[in-house]
C-alpha cells in the first residue's frame, strides 16, 4: 500500500495522537468526531488534515480506518460506517478489550474489507485531544489480535503505519491478549480508582488525608484520573479475567491481612520482598 489515506474516528488522546505521529511521517488523515471542537483543535496541532462530523464523508476512499472511540460504542461506529468503506479497505481499532471487539466488528464487515485488531500498550490519566502526544505510542507496544480469516498482508500494512509512531509491535491470540491486559492494565485501573474511594470511607478526614498525601499516594492513584466512560466499558467487555485478577488479589490482600493481624513479621516481610523482586526484574527488562 503506497501512502495509504488514514481516517481516524475519535480524536481524543489516543486518535489525536496516532494524528500527531502519522502527520509527522507525512501521511494523509482525516479525522472523524461528533464534537466540532474537538476537530478544529486537532486541526490546529496538525493532527489531521481535515476533518467532519459527517462519518460516511469520513471514512470514504480511507485505505485504513482506525477506531479510537470507547468500547462500548465500537460496534454501532462500525454498523455505521461499513456500507461507505471502499474494498480493501483495513479497519483497525485501539479497544483493550479484544474478544468482545473480534466477534462483533468481524460480522459487520462486509466481504472484501478486512479487520485488525489494535490496542497500543500507552495511555496516560489525561484524556481528549488536548492530551495528544506525537511521542505517546513510542518505545512502547502495539498488540495486534488478527483472527484466522485476517490476511496477513492487512496486519502487515497496519503494523508498518504503528511502527511511524515509534512503537513495536507484537501479535498476539486473542484471549491471551484479554487475560493479560486484565492483570497489567484493567485489574491496576480498577484498584487504583479503589485506593481513593478508600478516602471516601472515613467521612470528615477525606479532606485532610488528601492534604497529607505524598508521592507514594499520587504515584500509585495517577491512573485513578482516566477517563470513566473508557474504563467502565473496558470492565464491562473483560469480566471474566477482569473478576477472576480482583478475587485473586482479593485472597493475597486477605493473607497479608491476616498476617498483620497475627503479628508474623516474617510473612509480611516475604509479601513485599516478593513484590520488590518481581517489579525490579520487571523494570530491569523494559
Amino acid at each position: 500500500m503506497k501512502t495509504p489515506r488514514i481516517a481516524i474516528v475519535g480524536v481524543g488522546l489516543i486518535g489525536g495522537s496516532l494524528g500527531l505521529a502519522f502527520k509527522a511521517a507525512g501521511l494523509d488523515v482525516t479525522g472523524v468526531d461528533n464534537d466540532r471542537g474537538s476537530l478544529d483543535i486537532a486541526a490546529g496541532r496538525s493532527s489531521i488534515d481535515r476533518g467532519t462530523t459527517d462519518l460516511a464523508a469520513g471514512v470514504a476512499g480511507a485505505d485504513v480506518i482506525f477506531l479510537c472511540t470507547p468500547v462500548l460504542q465500537i460496534p454501532a461506529v462500525v454498523a455505521a460506517l461499513a456500507p461507505h468503506l471502499k474494498p480493501g479497505a483495513i479497519v483497525t481499532d485501539v479497544g483493550s478489550t479484544k474478544r468482545f471487539l473480534g466477534e462483533k466488528i468481524t460480522r459487520l464487515l462486509p466481504p472484501g474489507v478486512h479487520y485488525v485488531g489494535g490496542h497500543p500498550m500507552a495511555g496516560r490519566e489525561k484524556s481528549g485531544i488536548a492530551a495528544a502526544d506525537v511521542n505517546l505510542f513510542r518505545n512502547k507496544r502495539y498488540i495486534f489480535t488478527p483472527g484466522p480469516a485476517t490476511p496477513p498482508e492487512a496486519v502487515a500494512a497496519v503494523a508498518a503505519l504503528v511502527r511511524l509512531t515509534g512503537a513495536s509491535v507484537t501479535v498476539m491470540d486473542i484471549a491471551h491478549h484479554d487475560d493479560c491486559a486484565a492483570v497489567i492494565s484493567h485489574i491496576p485501573h480498577v484498584v487504583a480508582a479503589g485506593l481513593v474511594n478508600l478516602l471516601g470511607r472515613y467521612p470528615g478526614e477525606e479532606e485532610n488525608l488528601g492534604a497529607l498525601a505524598g508521592g507514594g499516594f499520587c504515584d500509585t492513584t495517577r491512573i485513578a484520573s482516566s477517563d470513566a466512560d473508557m474504563w467502565a466499558d473496558i470492565c464491562l467487555t473483560n469480566p471474566a479475567a477482569i473478576t477472576g485478577g480482583l478475587e485473586e488479589l482479593q485472597a493475597l490482600l486477605g493473607d497479608v491481612v491476616a498476617a498483620i493481624r497475627r503479628g508474623d513479621r516474617a510473612a509480611v516481610h516475604a509479601y513485599f520482598s516478593a513484590a520488590k523482586a518481581r517489579r525490579d526484574g520487571i523494570i530491569a527488562s523494559l
